[in-house]
């Protein structure tokens, strides 16, 4: 028995291999009064933000132009880059473990992570930060040392937990919960088929989290994990209440000195600025490609023939 190949049947499942996905064909739509009249009011309000930019001289762009490259503030930025990167590889990382804490089967370890999670989230990131650096008044001494025993070295928290210290371990600690509950939902975004499948195999439960949890969930973590990367970079402008030299810290002890507040601050947002737009080009090309995979699993593969089929054509 041989199976011959039907040519208008090739043809025809090649015609639809070869179809473009309607779900992503630019729609075409017609353009409306309102949709003109929206213009106009845009282009208005644009030109007039335009001229109070130009003509208010209060703005100062000549001493914006100045300090825009100062040393000072290059420092002040290489330091917020610093604890940017330092914070997003702390908070993933106890994210990650966090989270698979979350899923755990056992419910002491679900609930105590999940009351990590309500804590960090549900209290203003400022208010920890203070707290942190005050750590001290609390624990003003820590002992570290083999229990039962006499073997212990005593700490100096007051000396260990400097600002910088407390700014780091602040921001890991709140970014650790955002980044749990984002490993969560791509997890939970992994197919049920999938994780039968490993337990049809004889996968343990950290074998089915390495080989087919994490690497399935990646197209949901990533992204997202980038959103909160670039609000990272904005959020460590809170550390100056602390003292820490970054951006913010270094425009602030600028303008304490010559007293050009507004200047010193635009030199601030240009930066912030100029640096979420540099973070958000690469941004925007990872949730491309992500949604691409997501959209090529969504629709699966060419329905082949059928047993029937296959039949008719062996007769």
């Amino acid at each position: 028995m041989t199976f011959t190949t039907d040519p208008v049947r090739s043809d025809r499942d090649k015609h639809k291999l070869q179809e473009p996905d309607a779900t992503v064909k630019p729609r075409v739509h017609r353009r409306s009064a309102m949709e003109y009249l929206a213009w106009l009011c845009c282009a208005l309000v644009g030109l007039g933000v335009v001229r109070t930019l130009l003509t208010n001289e209060n703005y100062q762009w000549d001493v914006v132009a100045q300090y825009v490259t100062a040393e000072t503030v290059l420092r002040g930025l290489v330091m917020t880059v610093v604890l940017t990167i330092l914070c997003m590889t702390f908070g993933a990382l106890l994210g990650l473990f966090v989270a698979v804490l979350r899923v755990s089967p056992i419910r002491p370890v679900r609930i105590l992570a999940g009351a990590y999670v309500t804590f960090f989230r549900g209290t203003p990131v400022l208010v920890q930060l203070i707290f942190w650096f005050n750590i001290a008044a609390l624990y003003p001494q820590l002992a570290i040392g083999i229990p039962f025993t006499d073997v212990s070295q005593d700490i100096d928290v007051n000396r260990l937990i400097s600002a910088t210290t407390a700014a780091v371990v602040g921001l890991s600690l709140n970014q650790a919960a955002y980044q749990a509950e984002i490993f969560r939902g791509g997890f939970a975004s992994v197919d049920k088929g999938q994780i039968e499948a490993a337990d049809s195999l004889g996968m343990s439960r950290g074998t089915k989290l390495r080989r087919i949890i994490v690497p399935q969930s990646m197209p949901t973590i990533v992204p997202a994990t980038g959103n909160q990367f670039i609000g990272m970079f904005k959020e460590t402008s809170l550390v100056s209440v602390l003292g820490v030299g970054e951006l913010l810290m270094s425009v602030q002890l600028i303008y304490a000195r010559t007293y050009q507040t507004i200047p010193l601050l635009i030199v601030a947002c240009v930066w912030y600025l100029f640096m979420t737009l540099l973070l958000s080009y690469p941004q925007s090309q990872i949730e491309k490609k992500f949604s691409r995979t997501r959209a090529r699993v969504s629709n699966g593969p060419a329905p082949g023939p059928t047993q029937s089929e296959l039949m008719g054509d062996a007769k």
